[in-house]
Protein backbone atom coordinates (compact mmCIF):
# COMPACT_ATOMS: atom_id res chain seq x y z
CA UNK A 1 0.00 0.00 0.00
CA UNK A 2 1.30 3.44 -0.90
CA UNK A 3 0.67 6.93 0.79
CA UNK A 4 -2.27 7.49 -1.49
CA UNK A 5 -3.76 4.78 -1.06
CA UNK A 6 -3.90 4.80 2.52
CA UNK A 7 -5.18 8.72 2.72
CA UNK A 8 -7.83 7.81 0.72
CA UNK A 9 -9.08 4.66 2.75
CA UNK A 10 -8.41 6.31 6.10
CA UNK A 11 -10.84 9.71 4.55
CA UNK A 12 -13.26 6.98 3.07
CA UNK A 13 -13.76 4.90 6.62
CA UNK A 14 -13.97 8.28 8.42
CA UNK A 15 -16.18 10.04 6.06
CA UNK A 16 -18.44 6.18 6.21
CA UNK A 17 -18.21 6.47 9.60
CA UNK A 18 -19.69 9.94 9.89
CA UNK A 19 -22.53 8.92 7.50
CA UNK A 20 -23.48 6.12 9.67
CA UNK A 21 -23.67 7.69 12.41
CA UNK A 22 -25.55 10.66 11.30
CA UNK A 23 -27.70 8.14 9.69
CA UNK A 24 -28.47 5.74 12.79
CA UNK A 25 -28.93 9.17 14.90
CA UNK A 26 -31.77 10.21 11.82
CA UNK A 27 -33.53 6.96 12.54
CA UNK A 28 -33.42 7.36 16.12
CA UNK A 29 -35.17 11.09 16.30
CA UNK A 30 -37.32 9.55 13.77
CA UNK A 31 -38.17 6.64 15.75
CA UNK A 32 -38.53 8.20 19.03
CA UNK A 33 -41.16 11.09 17.64
CA UNK A 34 -43.56 9.05 15.75
CA UNK A 35 -44.04 7.02 19.45
CA UNK A 36 -43.77 9.88 21.40
CA UNK A 37 -47.67 10.57 21.56
CA UNK A 38 -48.43 7.40 23.29
CA UNK A 39 -46.91 5.23 26.06
CA UNK A 40 -46.28 1.48 24.74
CA UNK A 41 -48.89 -0.69 25.60
CA UNK A 42 -46.74 -2.89 28.19
CA UNK A 43 -46.24 0.42 30.26
CA UNK A 44 -49.13 2.00 30.32
CA UNK A 45 -50.07 0.95 33.88
CA UNK A 46 -46.76 1.77 34.98
CA UNK A 47 -45.94 4.75 33.08
CA UNK A 48 -47.84 8.01 32.69
CA UNK A 49 -47.64 9.90 28.82
CA UNK A 50 -45.71 13.00 30.72
CA UNK A 51 -42.89 11.02 32.06
CA UNK A 52 -42.76 9.07 28.38
CA UNK A 53 -42.70 12.23 26.90
CA UNK A 54 -40.09 13.84 28.85
CA UNK A 55 -37.89 10.42 27.72
CA UNK A 56 -38.55 11.54 24.46
CA UNK A 57 -37.71 14.76 24.61
CA UNK A 58 -34.57 13.82 27.05
CA UNK A 59 -33.57 11.11 23.83
CA UNK A 60 -33.76 13.72 20.96
CA UNK A 61 -31.85 16.30 22.91
CA UNK A 62 -28.99 13.74 23.57
CA UNK A 63 -29.04 12.83 19.74
CA UNK A 64 -29.04 15.82 18.40
CA UNK A 65 -26.06 16.85 21.00
CA UNK A 66 -24.56 13.60 19.39
CA UNK A 67 -24.60 14.95 16.05
CA UNK A 68 -22.78 18.08 16.60
CA UNK A 69 -20.41 15.67 18.55
CA UNK A 70 -19.78 13.90 15.65
CA UNK A 71 -19.55 16.03 13.00
CA UNK A 72 -17.00 18.27 15.75
CA UNK A 73 -14.70 14.67 16.20
CA UNK A 74 -14.60 14.29 12.17
CA UNK A 75 -13.47 17.27 11.91
CA UNK A 76 -10.86 17.24 14.26
CA UNK A 77 -9.28 14.21 13.24
CA UNK A 78 -9.07 15.34 10.11
CA UNK A 79 -6.88 18.17 11.07
CA UNK A 80 -4.63 16.24 13.49
CA UNK A 81 -4.04 13.94 10.93
CA UNK A 82 -3.78 14.80 7.10
CA UNK A 83 -4.44 18.21 8.30
CA UNK A 84 -0.78 18.32 9.56
CA UNK A 85 -1.55 19.04 13.87
CA UNK A 86 0.41 16.40 14.74
CA UNK A 87 2.98 17.04 12.40
CA UNK A 88 3.20 20.38 13.98
CA UNK A 89 3.22 19.11 17.24
CA UNK A 90 5.85 16.73 16.30
CA UNK A 91 8.23 19.36 15.06
CA UNK A 92 7.68 21.90 17.44
CA UNK A 93 7.91 19.55 20.96
CA UNK A 94 11.57 18.01 19.56
CA UNK A 95 12.94 21.42 20.20
CA UNK A 96 12.57 21.75 23.83
CA UNK A 97 14.20 18.57 25.08
CA UNK A 98 17.39 16.19 23.26
CA UNK A 99 15.59 13.43 25.03
CA UNK A 100 13.99 11.11 23.17
CA UNK A 101 11.29 9.75 25.12
CA UNK A 102 10.15 13.08 26.83
CA UNK A 103 9.57 14.27 23.15
CA UNK A 104 7.52 11.44 22.15
CA UNK A 105 5.60 12.04 25.71
CA UNK A 106 5.64 15.09 25.37
CA UNK A 107 3.67 14.81 21.58
CA UNK A 108 1.32 12.51 22.65
CA UNK A 109 0.18 14.44 26.12
CA UNK A 110 -0.21 17.69 24.02
CA UNK A 111 -2.72 16.27 21.29
CA UNK A 112 -4.34 14.62 24.25
CA UNK A 113 -4.69 18.00 26.53
CA UNK A 114 -5.75 20.04 23.25
CA UNK A 115 -8.16 17.61 22.49
CA UNK A 116 -9.51 17.43 26.09
CA UNK A 117 -9.76 21.10 25.97
CA UNK A 118 -11.03 21.62 22.70
CA UNK A 119 -14.34 18.76 23.98
CA UNK A 120 -14.76 20.92 27.53
CA UNK A 121 -17.24 22.96 26.17
CA UNK A 122 -19.26 19.87 24.84
CA UNK A 123 -19.12 18.36 28.81
CA UNK A 124 -20.14 21.46 30.18
CA UNK A 125 -23.39 21.51 27.80
CA UNK A 126 -24.36 18.35 28.20
CA UNK A 127 -23.87 18.91 32.01
CA UNK A 128 -24.94 22.37 32.76
CA UNK A 129 -27.53 22.72 29.85
CA UNK A 130 -29.56 18.92 28.53
CA UNK A 131 -28.69 17.37 32.02
CA UNK A 132 -30.23 20.22 34.25
CA UNK A 133 -32.74 21.24 31.40
CA UNK A 134 -34.31 17.77 31.79
CA UNK A 135 -33.58 17.97 36.04
CA UNK A 136 -30.91 15.21 36.52
CA UNK A 137 -27.63 17.68 37.31
CA UNK A 138 -26.63 18.35 40.58
CA UNK A 139 -23.18 19.43 40.07
CA UNK A 140 -22.04 22.62 40.51
CA UNK A 141 -19.70 24.07 38.30
CA UNK A 142 -17.25 24.24 41.46
CA UNK A 143 -17.74 20.54 42.09
CA UNK A 144 -16.95 20.21 38.05
CA UNK A 145 -13.97 21.80 37.72
CA UNK A 146 -12.61 19.71 40.43
CA UNK A 147 -13.48 16.57 39.29
CA UNK A 148 -11.30 18.14 36.02
CA UNK A 149 -8.50 19.22 38.24
CA UNK A 150 -8.31 15.51 40.04
CA UNK A 151 -8.77 13.67 37.13
CA UNK A 152 -5.93 15.56 35.53
CA UNK A 153 -3.72 15.07 38.28
CA UNK A 154 -4.86 11.01 38.48
CA UNK A 155 -3.94 10.63 34.87
CA UNK A 156 -0.28 12.27 35.26
CA UNK A 157 0.22 10.26 38.21
CA UNK A 158 -0.71 6.97 36.80
CA UNK A 159 -0.72 7.19 33.02
CA UNK A 160 2.92 9.27 32.75
CA UNK A 161 4.85 6.48 34.05
CA UNK A 162 2.85 4.30 32.04
CA UNK A 163 3.28 6.15 28.89
CA UNK A 164 6.98 6.26 29.81
CA UNK A 165 7.81 2.71 30.44
CA UNK A 166 5.40 1.71 27.05
CA UNK A 167 7.75 3.90 25.04
CA UNK A 168 10.61 2.96 25.78
CA UNK A 169 9.64 -0.82 25.65
CA UNK A 170 8.74 0.22 21.91
CA UNK A 171 12.43 1.58 21.76
CA UNK A 172 14.81 -0.83 23.63
CA UNK A 173 12.79 -4.08 23.36
CA UNK A 174 13.64 -5.57 19.62
CA UNK A 175 11.02 -6.79 17.31
CA UNK A 176 8.99 -8.20 20.32
CA UNK A 177 8.58 -5.24 22.16
CA UNK A 178 4.86 -5.34 21.66
CA UNK A 179 5.10 -8.78 23.74
CA UNK A 180 6.76 -6.60 26.47
CA UNK A 181 4.13 -3.75 26.00
CA UNK A 182 1.42 -6.35 26.68
CA UNK A 183 2.26 -7.67 29.38
CA UNK A 184 2.63 -4.65 31.44
CA UNK A 185 -0.58 -3.36 30.25
CA UNK A 186 -2.30 -6.45 31.51
CA UNK A 187 -0.79 -5.78 34.62
CA UNK A 188 -1.51 -2.03 34.71
CA UNK A 189 -4.91 -2.99 34.36
CA UNK A 190 -4.98 -5.57 36.93
CA UNK A 191 -3.59 -3.27 39.52
CA UNK A 192 -6.16 -0.11 38.72
CA UNK A 193 -9.11 -2.85 39.09
CA UNK A 194 -7.59 -3.38 42.20
CA UNK A 195 -7.02 -0.40 43.83
CA UNK A 196 -9.98 1.99 42.14
CA UNK A 197 -12.87 0.81 44.83
CA UNK A 198 -10.47 1.83 47.99
CA UNK A 199 -8.03 4.73 46.37
CA UNK A 200 -9.40 5.95 43.56
CA UNK A 201 -13.31 5.85 43.30
CA UNK A 202 -13.32 8.08 47.14
CA UNK A 203 -11.20 10.52 45.53
CA UNK A 204 -14.62 11.82 43.43
CA UNK A 205 -17.29 10.76 45.86
CA UNK A 206 -18.22 9.64 49.37
CA UNK A 207 -18.94 5.80 50.39
CA UNK A 208 -20.35 4.68 53.72
CA UNK A 209 -21.42 1.50 55.00
CA UNK A 210 -24.67 0.66 54.58
CA UNK A 211 -26.70 1.79 57.91
CA UNK A 212 -29.70 0.33 57.13
CA UNK A 213 -29.64 -2.75 59.18
CA UNK A 214 -32.78 -4.39 58.24
CA UNK A 215 -32.10 -3.91 54.19
CA UNK A 216 -28.44 -5.07 55.02
CA UNK A 217 -29.51 -8.25 56.42
CA UNK A 218 -31.85 -8.97 53.57
CA UNK A 219 -28.79 -8.44 51.01
CA UNK A 220 -26.44 -10.32 53.39
CA UNK A 221 -28.94 -13.11 53.26
CA UNK A 222 -29.17 -13.00 49.37
CA UNK A 223 -25.34 -12.74 48.96
CA UNK A 224 -25.23 -16.12 51.08
CA UNK A 225 -27.61 -18.14 49.14
CA UNK A 226 -25.90 -16.92 45.93
CA UNK A 227 -22.90 -17.86 47.26
CA UNK A 228 -21.07 -14.39 47.24
CA UNK A 229 -18.63 -12.90 49.57
CA UNK A 230 -17.94 -9.33 50.02
CA UNK A 231 -16.06 -6.81 51.83
CA UNK A 232 -18.71 -4.29 52.68
CA UNK A 233 -21.91 -3.05 51.37
CA UNK A 234 -21.22 0.80 50.50
CA UNK A 235 -23.87 3.42 49.89
CA UNK A 236 -22.14 6.20 47.51
CA UNK A 237 -23.21 9.87 47.36
CA UNK A 238 -24.28 9.94 43.62
CA UNK A 239 -27.10 12.37 44.04
CA UNK A 240 -24.48 14.87 44.96
CA UNK A 241 -24.00 15.04 40.68
CA UNK A 242 -26.99 13.20 39.62
CA UNK A 243 -30.06 11.66 39.90
CA UNK A 244 -29.62 8.98 38.07
CA UNK A 245 -29.49 5.98 40.08
CA UNK A 246 -27.60 2.52 39.85
CA UNK A 247 -25.86 -0.22 41.92
CA UNK A 248 -22.73 -2.27 40.75
CA UNK A 249 -19.59 -4.65 42.16
CA UNK A 250 -16.02 -3.44 42.08
CA UNK A 251 -12.78 -5.12 42.62
CA UNK A 252 -11.54 -8.70 43.06
CA UNK A 253 -10.55 -10.59 46.01
CA UNK A 254 -10.38 -8.86 49.22
CA UNK A 255 -11.13 -5.40 47.60
CA UNK A 256 -14.56 -6.79 46.53
CA UNK A 257 -17.55 -4.53 47.22
CA UNK A 258 -20.97 -3.71 46.70
CA UNK A 259 -21.89 -0.18 45.84
CA UNK A 260 -25.31 1.53 45.91
CA UNK A 261 -26.32 5.14 44.44
CA UNK A 262 -27.99 6.33 47.36
CA UNK A 263 -30.77 7.78 44.68
CA UNK A 264 -31.38 4.24 43.90
CA UNK A 265 -31.69 2.95 47.78
CA UNK A 266 -34.03 6.14 47.78
CA UNK A 267 -36.35 5.35 44.77
CA UNK A 268 -37.22 1.55 45.27
CA UNK A 269 -38.64 -1.10 47.53
CA UNK A 270 -36.02 -3.32 49.66
CA UNK A 271 -37.84 -6.56 47.19
CA UNK A 272 -37.00 -4.25 44.03
CA UNK A 273 -33.37 -3.24 45.68
CA UNK A 274 -32.61 -7.65 46.21
CA UNK A 275 -33.75 -7.81 42.29
CA UNK A 276 -31.17 -5.43 41.26
CA UNK A 277 -28.43 -6.64 43.30
CA UNK A 278 -29.19 -10.70 42.42
CA UNK A 279 -28.43 -9.11 38.66
CA UNK A 280 -25.64 -7.57 39.24
CA UNK A 281 -24.35 -10.82 41.16
CA UNK A 282 -25.97 -12.48 38.41
CA UNK A 283 -22.93 -10.65 36.01
CA UNK A 284 -20.39 -11.89 38.28
CA UNK A 285 -21.94 -15.52 38.93
CA UNK A 286 -21.41 -15.64 34.79
CA UNK A 287 -18.00 -14.69 35.06
CA UNK A 288 -19.22 -11.39 32.89
CA UNK A 289 -16.37 -9.27 34.21
CA UNK A 290 -14.03 -11.78 34.05
CA UNK A 291 -14.70 -12.83 30.53
CA UNK A 292 -14.81 -8.77 29.47
CA UNK A 293 -11.04 -8.36 30.83
CA UNK A 294 -9.75 -11.42 29.06
CA UNK A 295 -11.68 -10.22 25.31
CA UNK A 296 -10.11 -6.90 26.43
CA UNK A 297 -6.45 -8.47 26.73
CA UNK A 298 -6.79 -10.58 23.81
CA UNK A 299 -8.09 -7.62 21.59
CA UNK A 300 -5.41 -5.68 22.72
CA UNK A 301 -2.75 -7.93 22.06
CA UNK A 302 -3.75 -8.13 18.57
CA UNK A 303 -4.04 -4.75 18.48
CA UNK A 304 -0.02 -4.09 19.32
CA UNK A 305 0.86 -6.65 17.17
CA UNK A 306 -0.66 -4.69 14.09
CA UNK A 307 0.96 -1.78 15.54
CA UNK A 308 4.26 -3.24 15.23
CA UNK A 309 3.98 -4.03 11.51
CA UNK A 310 2.76 -0.61 11.34
CA UNK A 311 5.91 1.10 13.12
CA UNK A 312 7.99 1.24 10.11
CA UNK A 313 5.40 1.63 7.30
CA UNK A 314 6.10 5.04 5.38
CA UNK A 315 3.00 4.78 4.18
CA UNK A 316 1.35 5.00 7.51
CA UNK A 317 2.61 7.93 8.64
CA UNK A 318 2.68 9.76 5.40
CA UNK A 319 -0.62 8.57 4.44
CA UNK A 320 -2.00 10.77 7.82
CA UNK A 321 -0.32 13.50 7.57
CA UNK A 322 2.67 12.87 9.14
CA UNK A 323 6.62 12.99 7.82
CA UNK A 324 8.29 12.83 11.62
CA UNK A 325 8.53 9.12 12.32
CA UNK A 326 8.72 7.72 15.93
CA UNK A 327 7.43 5.29 18.35
CA UNK A 328 5.78 7.93 19.76
CA UNK A 329 3.79 9.30 16.71
CA UNK A 330 2.91 5.65 16.17
CA UNK A 331 0.85 5.12 18.80
CA UNK A 332 -0.51 8.31 18.75
CA UNK A 333 -1.82 7.73 15.31
CA UNK A 334 -2.57 4.36 16.13
CA UNK A 335 -4.67 4.98 19.03
CA UNK A 336 -6.43 8.06 17.34
CA UNK A 337 -7.73 6.37 13.86
CA UNK A 338 -7.76 2.66 15.20
CA UNK A 339 -12.04 3.79 16.21
CA UNK A 340 -12.31 4.70 12.21
CA UNK A 341 -11.73 1.21 10.90
CA UNK A 342 -13.50 -0.88 13.89
CA UNK A 343 -16.64 1.32 14.43
CA UNK A 344 -18.54 -1.07 12.29
CA UNK A 345 -17.70 -3.71 15.27
CA UNK A 346 -20.33 -2.19 17.59
CA UNK A 347 -22.95 -4.04 16.85
CA UNK A 348 -20.80 -7.28 17.71
CA UNK A 349 -19.88 -5.93 20.94
CA UNK A 350 -23.27 -4.29 21.52
CA UNK A 351 -24.93 -7.81 21.50
CA UNK A 352 -22.35 -9.82 23.21
CA UNK A 353 -23.04 -6.92 26.38
CA UNK A 354 -26.71 -7.38 25.84
CA UNK A 355 -26.34 -11.52 25.91
CA UNK A 356 -24.57 -11.03 28.84
CA UNK A 357 -27.64 -8.72 30.61
CA UNK A 358 -29.64 -11.45 29.23
CA UNK A 359 -28.13 -14.00 31.29
CA UNK A 360 -27.68 -11.87 34.65
CA UNK A 361 -31.85 -10.93 34.47
CA UNK A 362 -32.21 -14.71 34.07
CA UNK A 363 -29.83 -15.58 37.24
CA UNK A 364 -31.66 -12.57 39.46
CA UNK A 365 -35.23 -14.06 37.88
CA UNK A 366 -34.06 -17.58 39.91
CA UNK A 367 -32.65 -16.09 42.98
CA UNK A 368 -35.52 -13.58 43.65
CA UNK A 369 -38.55 -12.48 42.10
CA UNK A 370 -38.73 -11.27 38.52
CA UNK A 371 -41.22 -8.86 39.21
CA UNK A 372 -39.43 -7.32 41.36
CA UNK A 373 -36.60 -6.78 39.10
CA UNK A 374 -39.23 -5.68 36.03
CA UNK A 375 -40.79 -3.60 38.56
CA UNK A 376 -37.70 -1.82 39.45
CA UNK A 377 -36.40 -1.48 36.13
CA UNK A 378 -39.86 0.36 34.99
CA UNK A 379 -38.68 2.79 37.74
CA UNK A 380 -35.29 3.52 36.46
CA UNK A 381 -36.30 4.04 32.81
CA UNK A 382 -38.68 6.89 34.34
CA UNK A 383 -35.87 8.23 36.64
CA UNK A 384 -33.38 8.14 33.93
CA UNK A 385 -35.86 9.13 30.98
CA UNK A 386 -34.45 6.13 29.41
CA UNK A 387 -36.53 5.94 26.46
CA UNK A 388 -39.32 2.87 25.87
CA UNK A 389 -39.08 2.99 21.98
CA UNK A 390 -35.44 2.99 20.61
CA UNK A 391 -35.03 2.74 16.86
CA UNK A 392 -33.90 -1.11 16.21
CA UNK A 393 -31.43 -0.30 14.20
CA UNK A 394 -30.27 2.09 16.91
CA UNK A 395 -30.44 -0.30 19.68
CA UNK A 396 -28.16 -2.77 17.75
CA UNK A 397 -25.30 -0.48 17.31
CA UNK A 398 -24.92 1.24 20.66
CA UNK A 399 -27.47 -0.22 23.19
CA UNK A 400 -25.33 -2.70 25.68
CA UNK A 401 -28.77 -3.58 27.39
CA UNK A 402 -31.58 -4.61 25.37
CA UNK A 403 -34.21 -2.60 24.62
CA UNK A 404 -36.62 -2.00 27.69
CA UNK A 405 -40.02 -3.72 25.54
CA UNK A 406 -37.86 -6.69 25.19
CA UNK A 407 -35.85 -7.04 28.58
CA UNK A 408 -39.31 -6.37 30.25
CA UNK A 409 -41.30 -8.78 28.19
CA UNK A 410 -38.60 -11.60 28.59
CA UNK A 411 -39.01 -10.68 32.53
CA UNK A 412 -42.30 -11.63 32.67
CA UNK A 413 -41.79 -14.99 31.07
CA UNK A 414 -38.78 -16.03 33.13
CA UNK A 415 -41.78 -14.73 36.12
CA UNK A 416 -44.68 -16.54 35.00
CA UNK A 417 -42.97 -19.74 34.09
CA UNK A 418 -41.55 -20.36 38.04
Amino acid sequence: MNTTQFTALFVSALLTNAIVKLWLAWRQLDHVAAHRAEVPVAFRDKIDLAAHQKAADYTRAQVLFGIVAVLFDTVLLLVLTIGGGIQWFSEWIPALSDNVLLQGAAVIVAVLMLQSLLEMPFDLYRTFSIEARFGFNKMTLKLYLSDAAKSLLLGAALGLPLLFGVLWLMERMGELWWLYVWGVWVVFNLLILFIYPTFIAPLFNKFEPMRDETQKTRIEALLARCGFAASGLFVMDGSKRSTHGNAYFTGFGKTKRIVFFDTLLQRLTPDEIDAVLAHELGHFKHRHVLKRIALTFIVSLGFLWLLAQLLHADWFYGGLGVSSQSTAVALLLFVMVLPVFTFLLHPLASAYSRKHEFEADAYAARHTDANDLSSALVKLYQDNAKTLTPDPVYATFYESHPPAPIRIAHLQRKGESK
